[in-house]
């Protein structure tokens, strides 16, 4: 009986190499923020904020429950604070409305 495996991609494939950068730097400097943002020459608040948005990114790209590649990029780009608030929801709530009328027009057996 054969098996089928679903390849999924890895979140650290779907990072940005500035985000890897970070992550390494953060590694590199032991996991100090304050010495991480002397390194910058940011304020530890701005680091730490960085620092938040990148866990949560993560946390959205490793989701298995997010299948949809725009839906799970959306959510990451939104994460990362590159999308205001309301631009996130007014695209999430578009995508999903053509979801729906695609999925109503053709749907799957």
């Amino acid at each position: 009986m054969e098996t089928e495996i679903k390849t999924r991609t890895r979140w650290i494939d779907l990072v940005e190499d500035e985000d890897l950068a970070f992550i390494k730097r953060f590694l590199l400097f032991s996991g100090s923020l304050k010495d991480l943002a002397e390194a910058y020459k940011v304020s530890y608040p701005t680091l730490r904020l960085r620092l938040d948005r990148l866990i949560e990114k993560i946390k959205i790209l490793d989701n298995q429950k997010i299948e949809d590649d725009f839906e799970r990029l959306l959510r990451a780009e939104f994460a990362g604070g590159k999308i205001e608030t309301a631009s996130f929801r007014g695209l999430l709530a578009s995508y999903q409305k053509q979801k729906e009328r695609s999925h109503e027009k053709n749907p799957k057996s």
